[in-house]
């Protein structure tokens, strides 16, 4: 992740839980040195190793130790990582760093489930636009984590012409030639087609990715005969955990999921101070 960006939004992010402080360890003892735990309470992929120390700069001093990488396997009681530092730093970051390694560890969990679900290496899962509005650096690098890729980052990282595009443009056709008389030699142009005469139009055009957007394994099989090798092939539409498995060999490139990062089940991740029992 960009460490400027990652930092940004933490800081951003701290802001908001923060206010004018944290009334909750006022009380505390300062300065007293303790450690603490992050331990996971369910099995699932853990991503977000970076989260934890970025917040802890931000608040003081308190240096951090992963003890599982992102993108290993964790099971309920593992130790995913250790903290020292004094109790206000701890507390005061512990909501903002396990909502972010909750939320990327379940993406992560999520698409790792989906890429063996689909057990076929010759297509990509990637992700979508259909992130949380600010957490797309976090949820698009949690795909990455769980054996997926990233589409486009956002709208200027390759031109998509979907349904309304084409129709405001009058056609595949028009829509193509519009947009490749002001697109850059290194943009790539994506067009979304749902019929076979859409699709050859958007072959004529140059189209150098196409889109099947909601077809059945069997047709995108049949449609990608008439695409050439140069010309990229990307299925997507109501593509589930249920379904995943039968777009296996289909011939696409790429499926594309926006439910990897749009119905995310947080993986249930604690934060425990050494000590802290209850008299």
């Amino acid at each position: 992740m960009n460490p400027i960006v990652l930092k940004e939004k933490i800081s951003e992010f701290l802001k908001e839980d923060l206010g004018f402080g944290d009334l909750s360890v006022a009380f505390l003892p300062g300065g007293t040195p303790l450690s603490g735990s992050f331990i996971a309470k369910q099995s699932g992929i853990i991503c977000g190793q970076e989260i934890p120390q970025a917040t802890y700069d931000l608040l003081g001093h308190a240096p951090y130790k992963p003890r599982i990488p992102d993108g290993a396997p964790v099971k309920a009681g593992d130790i995913i990582g250790t903290v020292s530092g004094t109790a206000q730093t701890l507390l005061s970051g512990e909501r903002v760093t396990l909502n972010l390694i909750q939320r990327m560890s379940g993406i992560a969990t999520q698409t790792t489930h989906f890429v063996k679900l689909l057990d076929d290496a010759t297509i990509r899962i990637t992700d979508t636009r259909k992130t949380a509005p600010g957490l797309r650096l976090f949820d698009k690098y949690a795909v990455s984590v769980g054996g997926g890729f990233n589409h486009r980052f956002d709208l200027t990282g390759g031109i998509m012409l979907k349904d309304n595009h084409i129709a405001l443009a009058g056609g595949v056709t028009q829509a193509l030639a519009a947009v490749k008389r002001h697109v850059g030699p290194l943009t790539p142009v994506e067009v979304e087609v749902e019929t076979e005469e859409e699709l050859r139009q958007a072959v004529a055009g140059g189209a150098n990715v196409i889109m099947f957007d909601n077809q059945n394994p069997e047709t995108i099989k049949q449609w990608r005969q008439l695409v050439p090798k140069t010309i990229k092939v990307e299925a997507s539409g109501g593509i589930t955990a249920e379904s995943i498995s039968t777009f296996k060999g289909c011939g696409a490139d790429f499926i594309s999921i926006g439910n990897l990062t749009n119905d995310v089940t947080p993986l249930d991740i604690s934060f425990l101070v050494a000590g802290a029992v209850k008299s």
